[in-house]
């Protein structure tokens, strides 16, 4: 029998290659995101290979969340994959200048709704005993740099979750995984800088993480025996060495 994962932050960089990656495994799709009219260009590019449906929500909004997914046909009620991939920073700025609005809607995305979507998801996993959730994470999660401040604090929240969540569902035969990426050119950047032109530069002069080498590693995750979790990963580019040492002569 075809599993489905339901994947948040589905129509763009990590997100969207992932939902391609299942696709190619014939694992049937929920993509949720914020852009209706991205959800169905994915939809119609993957439904050749995969059952596709789509769900459009914020992930911010508790009650948007729950009635999104409570929403769902019969065909798609059972979630055997949560990807919590939903997730952006918002500036880099110093702590003492920070906006509060930034602060807000990171702390919003990153963590509260990440937990909105497990909470709705995860009671049919213990009472079935079964179940994979994947976090995206982020190396800022292990490693706090200048001016990440709340980002950083975000994601080491989500870790601390993911931790959580694998001690809490232990009990239930629940695998729990947190994937943990440094540099990925995707769009983080330009959100990030709010379109200013200095996030063109931030991949320039070496070869980032590409979504899809993300991608291929969570489907390494979810396809190991039942006996095996791949518990946590931190992924970088060969380039960057941690969150500050970066060779941009590779």
């Amino acid at each position: 029998m075809k599993k489905t994962a339901l994947i948040t932050g589905a129509t763009s960089g990590i997100g969207r290659a992932t939902a391609h990656e299942f696709a190619k495994h014939g694992i049937h799709l929920i993509l949720c995101g914020r852009r209706q009219e991205r959800l169905d260009t994915i939809q119609k590019a993957l439904s050749k290979q995969t059952e596709v449906y789509t769900l459009n929500f914020d992930v911010r909004d508790k009650k948007a969340t729950s009635n999104a997914i409570a929403s769902l046909p019969d065909s798609f009620k059972t979630i055997d994959i949560l990807i919590n991939n939903a997730g952006n920073a918002y500036g880099k700025d110093p702590i003492h200048t920070g906006n509060l609005e930034d602060w807000d809607a990171m702390i919003d995305i990153n963590v509260k709704g990440l937990l909105y979507v497990s909470k709705a998801i995860i009671p049919q996993m213990t009472e079935r005993k079964s179940g994979h959730i994947i976090n995206i994470g982020s190396s800022a999660g292990r490693e706090v740099y200048p001016k990440g401040n709340v980002y950083c604090g975000s994601k080491h929240a989500v870790l601390a979750i993911t931790e959580g969540m694998r001690l809490d569902l232990n009990p239930f035969g629940i695998k729990v995984t947190a994937i943990n990426p440094g540099l990925v050119e995707t769009e983080f950047s330009q959100v990030r800088f709010k379109g200013d032109p200095i996030a063109d530069n931030v991949y320039k002069g070496y070869k980032a993480l590409q979504a899809e080498d993300i991608a291929e590693v969570i489907q390494f995750a979810i396809s190991r025996p039942a006996h095996v979790n791949i518990a946590d990963v931190l992924m970088f580019c060969t380039a960057q060495a941690n969150n500050t040492i970066l060779n941009k002569d590779l």
